[in-house]
């Protein structure tokens, strides 16, 4: 059993959150109350403990005494929910359909420091010795960053969907905790309006570390979300005392966004691990927003891997060939939106064009099957975007945007390559929706594969769904489940080519060293209990979950012959909204089956930073070739 121990700052919050709750004195959130009969006697206990709660530790708080100051430099009493707009998923285009076309007169931008200012409250202020000596070492967000985000501009008529979309591309940038586009209806008359912009930052320094006392391994790392408060974004990372061929691993990146108002982004990436490396540069432009006409990158990289080679039944240890080439790649899409007769509406609905150019040049070819290649190909797509708000999904409270709609894509491609020459073939189709009482429900089908002559080969085919329930809540505590279903089979693959059930491609937890095949099932269960409580502003949710994997090999094999792997567990999980370090889990899992030849203990506790779900935004992105992971 290894326990991963979380450095410094980690470490000193766990503690002290553990001790706190032994003690029954952790602050309490306040929550508007449900006016549910049904539900008012336990809503009434758990109100007065949390009252009695808050009431002493006030009391101790203005004693002046040295436990009394160090109380009311690190408690909140009197923090609530802060309102969200939106949550009854109205979508978010009818809150300014209004005032489409328009000229906009004025735009002022407010932008908060990111501790202890609120977006919707303009009374709050920082109170604490923390929140204010957190406020010196950040850097606040400059106008123009901002300014540069907005789809519209001062003195220019408003297009539709163009103050929600803003909104949105400034909540989901990194540095930024949320925003708010308000147009000022005191001043608005039929044909122009102002408009106020208000964002409110993360604590955009931030990082991240375990360590294992048993073995001396670790790891450490940092990131810089918004640099000098410019938006450059600096990540590194290093890994020291391992037990794998080099003891060592290091990982580093540079980010530029929105060059020049142009939603261009420049990538840097540099990864030196024992079986990964990667030197990157890349140009980018995404459909950041439904109604972007132009998209496109180009990028050049040099990758050295070591590839796992196909299991045997006497392996007792992982045997890897070498893989190394060069790579240049383009792309660039264009999006097509249908006409509109009525001037206050524009469709969602976009046709996409797109095509991509790949030059690949091998240093180091594993097996035969392997050439170089420059690989075209072209797609045609169509995308339907909307956007709800809702929260407690990868948050403890803050405003998030749940992708809705449905995205279809048909690509064909032609590999000329220095052996042989074939085809390529993909076909893509998803769907999500949401609403308040049923909740949210995802499903994905895709299928992929090269054809030479009449063969065909490398192909895949994948089957995957989300679903989460509408938030449950009782008093101050708030529930939601998740479920997750993935299928990915492979079709005449080459052998070097495998899926495991470790982590997030499967069992969250486990580390199988020699488990591969080619064709994996994997069903997922999650439940997240947001509790009210609250230390250095971090919030606590209790996790629970049940995880179960079906892995074969072989072209004509059947994942579900074969008994299924399994995980139970549950962990805590915490966060601080306004601080860019990640999400902390400390999970306890249980695994009652074991691969053959592998020796380690059904149980581990272990620490993760990584969420085990995402969302899947219904933005067409560059033609490729299907991933098998």
């Amino acid at each position: 059993m290894t326990f991963l121990h979380p450095l410094c700052l980690r470490l000193t919050m766990v503690c002290l959150l553990g001790l706190l709750l032994q003690a029954n004195v952790c602050q309490a959130q306040e929550v508007p109350i449900r006016q549910d009969s049904a539900a008012a006697p336990i809503d009434t206990i758990v109100k007065k403990f949390d009252e009695r709660v808050i009431s002493n530790l006030r009391e101790m708080s203005e004693r002046k005494t040295i436990m009394g100051k160090l109380l009311k430099a690190i408690l909140v009493f009197d923090r609530e929910d802060e309102e969200v707009i939106g949550l009854d998923a109205e979508l978010i285009q009818r809150e300014y359909e209004r005032h489409n076309y328009k000229v906009v007169r004025r735009i002022d931008i407010i932008t908060l420091d990111a501790l202890g200012y609120s977006i919707h409250d303009s009374t709050r202020v920082p109170r604490n010795f923390l929140e204010k000596a957190g406020n010196s070492l950040h850097v606040k967000t400059r106008r123009h960053l901002v300014r540069n985000k907005l789809l519209f501009e001062s003195m220019e008529p408003l297009e539709p969907l163009a103050l929600v979309e803003s909104e949105r591309l400034l909540r989901q940038t990194d540095y930024l905790l949320d925003a708010r586009i308000i147009v000022d209806e005191r001043t608005t008359s039929e044909d122009s309006v102002d408009v106020f912009v208000i964002t409110k930052d993360l604590f955009s320094l931030g990082g991240s570390g375990s360590y294992s006392p048993s073995s001396g391994a670790g790891r450490v790392a940092l990131r810089e979300l918004n640099f000098l408060g410019f938006g450059h974004q600096v990540r590194g990372s290093y890994r020291f005392n391992m037990d794998r061929p080099r003891p060592w691993e290091v990982a580093a990146g540079y980010s530029i966004e929105n060059i020049s108002n142009s939603y261009v982004s420049a990538d840097l990436t540099y990864i030196d691990e024992n079986y990964y490396k990667e030197k990157s540069a890349f140009l980018r432009r995404d459909f950041f927003s439904t109604n972007t006409k132009y998209a496109g990158a180009f990028g050049v990289s040099h990758v050295e891997e070591r590839l796992l080679l196909p299991p045997v039944p006497e392996d007792t240890v992982q045997r890897f060939t070498d893989l190394s080439y060069k790579r240049q790649d383009f792309w660039l899409g264009r999006s097509f939106k249908f006409k509109s007769y009525n001037l206050g509406y524009e469709p969602r609905g976009r046709v996409i064009t797109a095509l991509r150019v790949i030059n690949t040049n091998y240093d180091v070819k594993p097996t035969e099957t392997y050439q170089d290649n420059i690989l075209v190909m072209g797609s045609l797509g169509y995308s339907v975007r909307r956007y709800y708000k809702d929260r407690y999904l990868f948050g403890f409270g803050r405003t998030e945007d749940i992708p809705a709609g449905t995205l279809f894509s048909a690509t064909y491609g032609y590999e000329k390559g220095d052996l042989y020459d074939r085809r390529y073939l993909g076909l893509d189709l998803s769907v999500a929706k949401y609403n308040t009482t049923f909740g949210y429900l995802y499903g994905r089908a895709g299928y992929g594969s090269f054809i030479r002559g009449s063969k065909w080969e490398q192909g895949m085919l994948l089957l995957e769904s989300l679903y989460f329930t509408r938030l449950y809540e009782r008093g101050n505590w708030k529930l939601r489940h998740f479920g997750i279903v993935r299928s990915t089979i492979g079709l005449n693959r080459n052998p070097e080519e495998l899926l495991t059930i470790n982590n997030e491609e499967g069992l969250r937890g486990f580390r199988s060293g020699l488990l591969r095949g080619n064709r994996r099932i994997v069903l997922n269960y999650e439940a997240n209990l947001y509790t009210p409580f609250s230390l250095f502003g971090f919030r606590l949710a209790t996790v629970a979950f049940v995880d179960v994997g079906w892995l074969s090999y072989g072209n004509r094999s059947s994942p579900l012959r074969n008994s299924p792997y399994r995980g139970y567990g549950v962990g805590v999980r915490f966060r601080n909204e306004y601080l860019s370090f990640s999400t902390i889990q400390i999970l306890v899992g249980y695994y009652p089956k074991i691969p053959n030849n592998e020796d380690f203990s059904n149980f581990r506790i272990y620490e993760s930073s990584r969420p085990f779900y995402d969302f899947a935004d219904f933005r067409f992105e560059r033609p490729g070739v299907a991933e098998f992971r």
